[in-house]
């Protein structure tokens, strides 16, 4: 970002890091998890400011830049583990901490104007969050053997079948 850096880009660059955090925060809510709109629309508006911040005085130099990725993305890190609980046989919160990790990446990459990808990350977020769900449910019960024994705990156990607090995912 050079001095000459207009408003309209200025806005245009936070807005849509901060649209697309919340809407990914509103995505959370829905499935009423306890990061939401504000949380993640935060995320990606502080996420694009640490961008435009650095690469405003950067002239070519992205060493500086470099370094405030890897900060914010470690900073990020530590607030996703913040929203990740573990109960008696599954681990909850692990999308949710996914989404703030994303949202920071998608804050950041509006904040460097790179549009295309911020435009395909946004679109795969939303297909992974609208679609991913229903698709490891079929996936479950499509790998399921008719005459084993339900594994896991109870019915309601949206990790599915055999998925205790050790397995990834």
């Amino acid at each position: 970002m050079s001095s000459a850096m207009s408003f309209y880009d200025s806005l245009l660059r936070l807005g849509a890091a901060t649209l697309i955090g919340a809407a990914i925060g509103f995505n959370r809510d829905l499935h009423g998890k306890s990061i939401g709109v504000r949380t993640l629309g935060l995320v990606g508006l502080a996420s694009a400011i640490a961008a435009l911040a650095v690469t405003a005085g950067a002239a070519g130099d992205f060493n500086p830049a470099s370094r405030v990725v890897q900060g914010v993305l470690t900073g990020v890190g530590f607030l996703g583990a913040g929203v990740i609980m573990r109960g008696n046989d599954h681990i909850r919160g692990l999308t949710s901490a996914a989404c703030a990790w994303v949202t920071a990446c998608l804050g950041l990459v509006c904040g460097l104007a790179a549009w295309p990808v911020v435009a395909v990350g946004t679109v795969l977020v939303f297909v992974l969050l609208i679609f991913g769900g229903p698709l490891e449910r079929a996936g479950h019960r499509w790998l399921e053997m008719p005459e084993a024994p339900h594994q896991g705990g109870a019915g309601g156990d949206r990790d599915g079948p055999g998925r205790g607090c050790g397995t990834p995912g």
